[in-house]
């Protein structure tokens, strides 16, 4: 897929806030989620370390069940109460992060396909330097969706650790952590993926050729199939006549990018021209899926502003100056008294 787009010189800032009792559950290292004084892990086969398996991964079809089991380790020195429940994943709009959805928010996927058992009141009590297994199920509906379907475990502590203050109102924080679940459902699988809306702004330096021309390139990943993909980006732009201006190899992103998620991303470009007009060109791809591939341009004119407003500014004054010049020069000209022609007298 190919798209182009001719966009102004304007900036970006897109922001996400996630608010819910203080959840917010982004993705780091590819382990299990440990927080330090507590985790939650795919429960590991007798004899093998807690860490043996990353993620939940499962498979079924359409009406078929799987069972499994989440493991909460407690390391602190006290006793902890936790409320643990199943939830869906989703991407950052503005970064990509991986997040399990808050409490409050009620899931639609997979985390609505997950049974856990019906502890007292919700919670699950583990003792200090302790462990709990907690099973549950997995029950696939009968219309569910060939491809990909992602969520997790949270672990949530009961207790407030924290107060912060969101304007006049002090909103208590609780921890938490989530082990992503990741199921496939058989069927007709396809991955897509597109570029789209890639834009540019610049700043221009004071005195130009000087010091070096600011750019951020902005664009958006959008996963347009039904499994997960783990984009890989180049970055490129052509000046006139074709002249490379930038040229930024193949790279992952180390982002997971979820089926039908958009994520908006930025690309700092530190010397980027000062005096050209641009292409710049955004392309993804996957390692995974080698026949995809996508990519979107974008136009700019760079231009030296500061520079062309001060030859503008001495421009102008050198006309103003030589105007007042000739008007200075007509008026003495208009003041010198008329002189009458010698006459020659006769005797």
């Amino acid at each position: 897929m190919r798209t182009r787009t001719r966009t102004p010189l304007y900036g970006l800032l897109v922001s996400l806030l996630l608010l819910g009792a203080g959840l917010l559950l982004p993705a780091s290292a590819a382990t299990a989620a440990d927080n330090g004084t507590w985790g939650v892990f795919p429960t590991p086969p007798a004899g093998a370390a807690m860490t043996d398996r990353a993620y939940f991964f499962h498979q079924g079809a359409a009406g078929t069940t799987v069972a499994d089991s989440a493991t909460i380790i407690n390391s602190s020195d006290r006793e902890l109460t936790f409320q643990v429940f199943a939830t869906d994943a989703m991407n950052t709009p503005s970064g990509g992060a991986f997040a399990l959805l808050p409490l409050e928010t009620k899931p639609r996927d997979v985390g609505t396909w997950i049974a856990l058992p019906p502890e007292p009141a919700g919670t699950v009590t583990v003792p200090a330097k302790g462990r709990k297994d907690v099973p549950f199920t997995v029950k696939v509906p009968a219309d569910a969706t060939p491809g990909d379907h992602v969520g997790g475990i949270v672990v949530l502590n009961t207790a407030v650790e924290g107060v912060q203050k969101e304007g006049k109102v002090q909103v208590g924080v609780k921890r938490s952590v989530g082990a992503r679940l990741y199921f496939r459902v058989p069927g007709p699988v396809a991955a897509g993926l597109s570029v789209e809306d890639v834009r540019v702004s610049r700043s221009a330096p004071l005195l130009p050729w000087i010091q070096d021309a600011r750019a951020t390139v902005t664009y958006a990943l959008v996963n347009r199939g039904n499994v997960v993909v783990e984009p890989r980006v180049t970055v490129s732009a052509e000046g006139l006549f074709g002249r490379e201006v930038l040229d930024r190899p193949a790279r992952d992103l180390k982002l997971v990018l979820l089926p039908g998620q958009r994520v908006e991303l930025t690309e700092a470009w530190p010397d980027a021209p000062q005096s050209d007009w641009v292409t710049v060109r955004v392309a993804a791809g996957a390692a995974a899926h080698p026949d995809l591939a996508t990519a979107s341009e974008a136009e700019f004119i760079a231009v030296p502003w500061p520079a062309a407003g001060a030859l503008l500014v001495l421009a102008g004054a050198g006309t103003a100056l030589w105007a007042l010049r000739r008007r200075r020069a007509a008026a003495r000209d208009a003041e010198l008294p008329a002189c009458a022609p010698d006459v020659a007298r006769v005797h």
